[in-house]
């Protein structure tokens, strides 16, 4: 639990505090200062699941799973399986916070061989939170969480190619009314556009798989906390990918996969992680949706070079035994100026008889990060198998 000593003034200026607990933009000091990009309802850019989490946050390309929805909802039109849900569970930031926790719902279900139709729900949990205007005063706990409910309609468009659309609806109430009810509840809709491509190569035997994908999620309105507060952007993002899998032989298999992710908001909205002692929106927030995604591939201020710092990078490889037991490991890379989150990956999976269960764990490239013993546990179920609908 948190005890939070306020005045209520500054309640509304507390709300993107949390935001940024929840966020793992900014969990590392950057060693220059250097402006970091920040938006409302980060959680939706936390890594739900454990299969991509042990990849090095990489999943935009690789082969589909249960938990499409989050990276890239185009390649549930390729899963082999007529229906399938999955449940994650991440205690989050538990070096800083002992009861913070992420709880992802995923599932679809193909209509035919060319359509699917699928569906997630996400919460976060920031624990009990205790808000506390003069030292005298009692008190109050309150349970901030936030939430997300997605659907989406994914369709091949050709033998090796498929799209999707996924809308969602997002919830916020970080605060819960603060200690004196002077913020309120926030929520906004967005929607995903994403395409998949796959290619097999060589024998039956020993058959070769590269794909790329595209996602741009997070489309969608600004949110504010209440009727006087300026509105600021949600996490819409850019993630570019690809993956190569190769049978070995019968029983072996192993994938690479890399991904590029960008979030498309305008520069101007970091914060310098210097400034503790007061907290400034920038103007960034006075540009429009559109106007906010086009602009992030060109209004950094040191020019191209700081644009191409705003990339993080994720590499993942994915060994399978027998297609019944795997082992994973990754690295994720961000820019010093940017957050500078550096960190490995590593995972286990298992397939037990109609079930799947897969762990994943975090290892910091440095000392006293606030990531470090990130643990996340996955289990899914394939509902009904029938081969002959793919």
């Amino acid at each position: 639990m948190h005890i939070l000593k306020i005045t209520t003034k500054w309640v509304l200026y507390i709300l993107p505090l949390f935001a940024l607990i929840n966020n793992s933009l900014a969990q590392e000091t950057s060693v220059t200062g250097a402006n970091y990009i920040s938006t409302a309802v980060p959680f939706l850019s936390v890594v739900p699941d454990s299969r991509a989490g042990a990849m090095g946050n990489s999943g935009v390309a690789t082969s589909p799973d249960h938990n499409s929805m989050f990276w890239n909802a185009a390649k549930y039109s390729f899963t082999k399986s007529e229906a399938g849900i999955s449940a994650s569970y991440t205690p989050w930031l538990r070096e800083v916070i002992d009861d913070m926790s992420i709880s992802y719902l995923s599932g679809y279900y193909s209509l035919d061989k060319n359509q699917t139709i699928a569906a997630s729900f996400r919460y976060f949990s920031l624990g009990e939170i205790f808000f506390q205007e003069r030292a005298e005063d009692i008190a109050l706990k309150k349970n901030p969480y936030e939430l997300s409910f997605d659907v989406a309609y994914s369709r091949k468009l050709g033998k090796d190619f498929s799209g999707a659309i996924a809308f969602r609806y997002i919830f916020s109430d970080i605060s819960q009314g603060g200690y004196n009810n002077v913020s309120k509840s926030a929520s906004a809709f967005a929607a995903d556009l994403s395409v998949y491509h796959r290619k097999e190569y060589g024998s039956s035997h020993n058959p070769s798989v590269w794909s790329w994908g595209v996602n741009i999620s997070n489309i969608g309105s600004k949110i504010s906390y209440s009727d006087d507060s300026e509105k600021e952007f949600i996490p819409t993002n850019l993630r570019l990918g690809s993956a190569y899998k190769h049978q070995i032989d019968q029983n072996n298999s192993i994938t690479v996969s890399l991904d590029m992710n960008k979030l498309l908001v305008p520069s101007s909205s970091g914060r310098s992680l210097e400034d503790t002692d007061d907290i400034q929106t920038s103007n960034k927030n006075d540009k429009s949706v559109m106007t906010g995604i086009f602009n992030s591939f060109t209004d950094a201020s040191g020019g191209m070079s700081e644009e191409f710092k705003e990339i993080t990078w994720s590499l993942g490889f994915e060994y399978w035994y027998h297609n019944q037991f795997a082992i994973r490991t990754g690295y994720f890379y961000e820019n010093e100026d940017k957050g500078n989150r550096k960190f490995y990956t590593a995972g286990v999976g298992a397939k037990l008889s109609m079930f799947d269960i897969d762990f994943s764990y975090l290892i910091p490239s440095s000392q006293n990060n606030p990531l470090q013993n990130t643990l996340r546990v996955s289990i899914s179920a394939n509902l009904d198998l029938k081969s002959d609908r793919r």
